[in-house]
């Protein structure tokens, strides 16, 4: 089954007084790209996030976001009380002592004073939150491989009308296939006719024809190519990511229909070819976004 490397993912989870968000985005890559925004308190299981997130996703541009909101008690800054009356006692003596006035807005002069409203505490993360944050993150994972698997459905589904396409154009190929030899025989014969005091051997010039329509014969190519087009439903059926093995096969088409266009010699027959290499190109565009 087809997996997109488009994909979105966003989970919320709550611990005590902290309400922790994860977002992860993908998008198509050749390789695993992965950018990380993690909390300062969390960035100690950064590499845990890693190993987690390219596990699940495994290819793709990917971003992790990992956030903590809190509630506006908690992100206050606490004032040390203890402190600024160890200031303001201070203060009061000095004034008495030097006889320099006492200050108008104590408020103020308090609150400016080093450490005063400094936080102190350092937060360590304990096992029990570290579980809440990585079930957290699992569940956005989740949240991206469905959202990857929506994606391929639908990239699956064109890829079929592109490759239904391609074989009914490969079908259409036939008539004017087996009209060529007679026309190519008729065409050299009528040149030769032209040419009043030429003298040629008729088995000679069968021999010749034989030759040249050997070299434009395309049947195994077309018999190359339906076997891709028969190898690329089956890659797209397989339960392992495969973008790369489509990729490949595409490519592989591509060389068949190149090298038919080239042997074909027939305004008909490169009208089709050239549809097809139409309907390739979409395949080849949509291919780059499969895992």
């Amino acid at each position: 089954m087809i997996q997109s490397m488009t994909g979105y993912g966003k989970s919320v989870a709550t611990y005590r007084d902290k309400k922790i968000n994860v977002e992860i985005k993908s998008l198509n890559s050749k390789a695993a790209d992965l950018s990380t925004r993690i909390a300062p308190l969390y960035r100690e299981k950064e590499i845990e996030i890693r190993q987690l997130v390219t596990k699940a996703l495994e290819r793709g541009k990917i971003d992790v976001s990992v956030w903590i909101d809190k509630g506006e008690a908690v992100d206050a800054t606490p004032v040390n009380a203890q402190l600024v009356e160890n200031y303001y006692r201070q203060i009061k003596e000095i004034a008495a002592r030097t006889g320099i006035p006492e200050p108008q807005d104590w408020f103020y002069t308090l609150l400016r004073m080093p450490d005063v409203t400094t936080k102190t505490e350092v937060e360590v993360l304990d096992d029990e939150e570290w579980q809440v944050v990585r079930q957290a993150v699992m569940q956005a994972l989740d949240a991206v491989v469905a959202f990857r698997r929506q994606e391929g459905a639908a990239l699956e589904k064109k890829f079929n009308e592109k490759i239904d396409n391609i074989a009914a154009l490969l079908a259409g190929i036939e008539p004017y296939e087996k009209s060529r030899v007679p026309k190519i025989r008729e065409q050299i014969v009528k040149g030769l006719q032209q040419i009043p005091e030429a003298d040629y051997n008729q088995n000679r010039l069968e021999q010749e024809l034989i030759y040249y329509i050997e070299k434009l014969d395309i049947s195994e190519e077309k018999q190359r190519l339906a076997n891709h087009l028969k190898y690329f439903r089956e890659t797209m059926a397989e339960t392992r990511p495969n973008g790369k093995k489509l990729g490949f096969i595409a490519q592989e088409m591509g060389r068949e229909i190149n090298t038919t266009g080239s042997k074909s010699n027939n305004a008909d027959m490169q009208n089709i070819v050239v549809k097809m290499k139409d309907e390739l190109e979409q395949i080849k565009e949509q291919v780059l976004n499969a895992l």
